[in-house]
């Protein structure tokens, strides 16, 4: 039997009868079709599962009844946070959803020398609650009971600001690089992960990061495009150092 997993940005506490909000509410109705009695997973991202049943389906109200309080334990022992050059049309869309079932544990969307997108604030804030969006559907899928924390699409110098001289292990995707994802030591320490754009880090990108502490990181002798390019280095990374 199918498991339905919603995700609901609020608290939720045992016993506690609620009405669901405009979008899951919206999606059990119409889209799945579910009725009083149904069983569904609520999870808010606070790493726990609720088992609840649905107590009342109307045309705009849903109203639910939370049962149980179940912990999860599927959390990459691997903290990697997948820093990305914002790629063109729906394939940012594609990279965040995998990412998120990868067990990326934030996503940081860059703004680089080679960049072709182009966000102002308003289209920046717009993107950015999609993407969320777009990763709180990709845990519903994939089981994660914590959403893994999406950032403000920000410029690559200003990100190397911003993370000053944290303890982790700095790699960023290069052809000319020699180090392979079995080759990296993480310790207990967390990764970042840096994939450039459709045309590749500029050279002012490589010297930044390379003056940052990051070390080019190579998958093999085929250039891979960015939207594949991250998403295979992140399972590279996690089956030889994660839970894969």
């Amino acid at each position: 039997m199918r498991t339905i997993r919603l995700h609901v940005a609020q608290p939720l506490e045992v016993s506690v009868e609620f009405s669901l909000p405009s979008a899951p509410a919206e999606h059990v109705a119409r889209v799945l079709r579910l009725v009083a009695g149904d069983a569904v997973i609520l999870f808010n991202g606070d790493g726990f599962d609720y088992p609840a049943t649905l107590v009342a389906v109307g045309k705009r109200e849903v109203t639910v009844r939370i049962t149980a309080r179940q912990r999860l334990n599927n959390e990459s022992p691997l903290k990697l946070t997948l820093a990305q050059a914002v790629a063109r049309g729906d394939k940012m869309d594609l990279i965040v959803q995998k990412a998120t079932e990868l067990g990326a544990s934030c996503i940081v969307p860059l703004l680089t020398e080679r960049s072709e997108v182009k966000l102002d604030a308003n289209r920046a804030g717009k993107r950015l609650q999609h993407w969320q969006a777009v990763a709180a559907s990709a845990c519903e899928q994939c089981g994660r009971a914590r959403l893994p924390d999406i950032c403000a699409p920000t410029a690559l110098a200003a990100w190397l600001e911003i993370l000053g001289k944290h303890d982790t292990v700095r790699l960023a995707l290069m052809p000319t690089a020699t180090l392979t994802p079995r080759e990296v030591r993480f310790g207990n320490q967390a990764g970042l992960l840096v994939v450039g754009p459709e045309g590749g880090l500029g050279a002012r990108d490589i010297d930044a990061l390379e003056g940052a502490g990051f070390a080019g990181l190579r998958l093999g002798p085929r250039i891979l495009r960015t939207e594949t390019a991250g998403l295979a280095a992140l399972a590279a990374l996690q089956t030889w150092h994660g839970d894969l």
